[in-house]
């Protein structure tokens, strides 16, 4: 299996090969949605819209010749997978949204996927088979999600539509494009977020709209990016929600009607989450990951724990509660709107302290040399080789790394074995069905002296 690069090294003499087809044997998945195959000539080609074992004719989209690699599109199946189905949404396929990588896979057959890419990852970047790293090999999904081959979860309670500018239209970006894709019905969008309507409206003016619907209550919200000197349209949907505009200028978000927030319920408290906040996407998200981040850590009362890149403080106020009167948390967490919610969301814990900054340069002035416990979810890229230092400095008895990509996760659980923690456990959640996307908790501990 191997990963896609980051970026080809292409000469200016050399022709594009865009529309170029080749039949060709598919073979392993890849992270990032795609499946490899090779040219006649050698070259790489990471295909979408195929699946492993399938014989298809790749159309090149994107790619010239002597570049380390291609992307393409299946435009025809000649022999076909028997995890292959007809995709359930209409907009997928293609060159058509690019929002789903795996509408054309069985649900079973995506989370294997999934898990052949989470191992591949596990075993180049961090040197860890499955069993090294306490993991059984398969991605669960959520409560509800696991559902007949052609039916699809509802399960993204948050939308970013994209607006055809010649129109007016709302759709989904093209993959890799900024075309737009407009569409009458997102078939993974949550209930709350389809019952507003927001396809069947003109949204004339509007670079963007934002669709929101909360979990465990009834808020419903939009966020509407206008077009320089566009003006906003009178918002009026299916649902009550409240409006909210980016500055096109400072790229801030102001209400123009309603709450600036949404409430969110998980672990049995109400958080509230402002625009541009980071939640959980998934429904059942927040509640899945609490457990497995407690489960692996198992807080006792008086401990210290440190809850980095904390967002709205869903972990810090679930330790905080763990830890009791005597324990204490502190929450760090780099965008303002986050760290002025997680301070209101865990105002009732007198010792919870949310400091706001990036963790790497925010850690080291807190003066902080011990703690019993951290968690922390950083971004897409990993926290990276100095934070992890730092941390695993820290003499911390149980570490729980919460990932949404795969290959950063492994690199970083490289970084901590070379501090000291080895991988007690990991688990895998699909969270993000009919994508590439996969959430993991993997639970570090020191590396017993003489091990």
């Amino acid at each position: 299996m191997q990963t896609e690069p980051r970026n080809a090294q292409v000469g200016p003499e050399k022709g594009t090969l865009v529309g170029q087809e080749y039949e060709v044997e598919i073979g392993p998945v890849a992270h990032g949605g795609h499946c490899v195959a090779r040219t006649p000539e050698g070259q790489v080609l990471f295909v979408r819209h195929a699946l492993p074992g399938e014989r298809v004719v790749a159309r090149v989209t994107e790619g010239e010749e002597g570049a380390r690699f291609l992307r393409a599109d299946a435009v025809r199946v000649v022999e076909a997978s028997k995890d292959r189905i007809e995709p359930p949404c209409p907009y997928a396929g293609p060159g058509r949204c690019g929002g789903c990588d795996w509408q054309h896979a069985k649900p079973g057959a995506q989370r294997r996927l999934k898990a052949e890419v989470i191992a591949e990852q596990l075993k180049r970047l961090a040197g860890l088979t499955p069993e090294e790293a306490g993991w059984d090999g398969t991605v669960v999904p959520a409560e509800g999600d696991k559902l007949p081959a052609g039916e699809v979860p509802r399960w993204r309670t948050r939308v970013q539509y994209a607006v055809d500018p010649a129109t007016g239209r709302a759709g989904l970006r093209r993959h890799r494009s900024h075309e737009v894709e407009p569409v009458d019905h997102c078939m993974i969008a949550a209930e709350g977020v389809d019952e507003l309507g927001v396809e069947q409206r003109d949204w004339t003016g509007m670079e963007s709209v934002e669709a929101v619907a909360a979990t465990g209550s009834h808020d419903r919200q939009v966020i509407l990016t206008p077009r320089p000197g566009a003006r906003l349209p009178l918002v009026e949907l299916n649902r009550p929600v409240s409006v909210l505009r980016v500055d096109e200028k400072t790229g801030g978000v102001h209400r123009v009607h309603g709450r600036p927030f949404v409430r969110e319920r998980a672990d049995g408290r109400t958080y509230r989450v402002s625009a541009g906040g980071f939640w959980q996407v998934h429904p059942k998200a927040a509640d899945i990951l609490v457990e497995a981040v407690m489960q692996g850590l198992l807080p006792r009362k008086g401990d210290m724990a440190l809850d980095l890149y904390c967002g709205a403080g869903l972990f810090a106020g679930a330790l905080a509660d763990r830890v009791g009167d005597k324990g204490a948390v502190l929450g760090i967490e780099a965008g303002k709107r986050a760290v002025q919610d997680a301070r209101h969301n865990l105002a009732g814990f007198p010792r919870v302290r949310i400091e706001q900054g990036r963790v790497e340069s925010v850690l080291p002035r807190t003066g902080i040399t011990e703690t019993d416990l951290i968690v922390l979810d950083p971004p897409r890229s990993g926290a990276g080789r100095t934070t992890v230092a730092r941390l695993s400095s820290l003499g911390a008895r149980r570490i729980a790394y919460v990932a949404c990509d795969p290959a950063a996760l492994a690199r970083d659980l490289a970084y901590f074995r070379e501090g000291g923690y080895r991988v007690r456990t990991l688990r895998a959640f699909d969270l993000f069905p009919m994508t590439h996307h996969v959430e993991c908790v993997a639970v570090l501990e020191p590396v017993k002296k003489g091990a």
